[in-house]
């Protein structure tokens, strides 16, 4: 089974994918974002380094998914490929913070790569407000997000909104602001519980 979890920066896919293991005893697929050589320059140039961010993170997760798909039975997968494409490229696009070039060419290397991935079996959504997600990113504490724009986040979050909902797979959402996964048991327990019904009904 291949399980994937997608949110907005902070939202708290590695928290789930880390309970998702510890729950089902599933092999993680990890983002791994401190790893990223972009990442810090581009927090303080978007403009200048968007392109190679997103070429990273792009190979990155392809990569991993196809390996660890290869080799496990059930995995889950922090952050889809599918959220840089749909996302976070076209968002740098529309905020002009990556050109029209730069751009084509990403989605014509991503549409060559999602021809060849794995579909997820369940995509798993933590929707948050911005102001969730921006107390969530300061408690965390990555020198790295200090300088993160507020815009930046906003339109993230309308983008994540709207791909959601218009996704055809099999998905269910988890409501951030009202569910603490992490310190209550029973929140967690209500995740846990819709993810067992879709893979019953899956199953039938």
């Amino acid at each position: 089974m291949y399980t994937a979890i997608a949110g907005n920066i902070g939202s708290g896919k590695t928290t789930l994918t880390e309970l998702l293991v510890k729950n089902y005893g599933w092999t993680a697929v990890y983002e791994q974002p401190d790893d990223n050589p972009y990442i810090a320059n581009f927090y303080d140039d978007m403009r200048r380094w968007s392109f190679n961010l997103q070429i990273y993170f792009l190979q990155k997760r392809y990569s991993h998914v196809i390996s660890s798909w290869k080799t496990y039975k059930n995995i889950v997968q922090d952050r889809t490929i599918y959220e840089d494409a749909y996302i976070f490229a076209p968002n740098l696009h529309s905020m002009g913070l990556l050109s029209t070039t730069d751009y084509e060419t990403y989605i014509s290397l991503f549409n060559l790569l999602n021809s060849l991935a794995p579909t997820p079996d369940l995509l798993i959504y933590l929707k948050a407000s911005v102001p969730t997600l921006i107390n969530l990113i300061a408690k965390r504490g990555r020198i790295y997000e200090n300088s993160i724009r507020l815009d930046y986040i906003t339109s993230l979050n309308k983008r994540y909104d709207d791909w959601f909902n218009s996704y055809k797979g099999r998905k269910i959402i988890v409501d951030v602001d009202n569910l603490n996964i992490i310190d209550s048991p029973a929140d967690l327990g209500e995740v846990l519980q819709k993810i067992d019904a879709e893979f019953n009904s899956l199953f039938q």
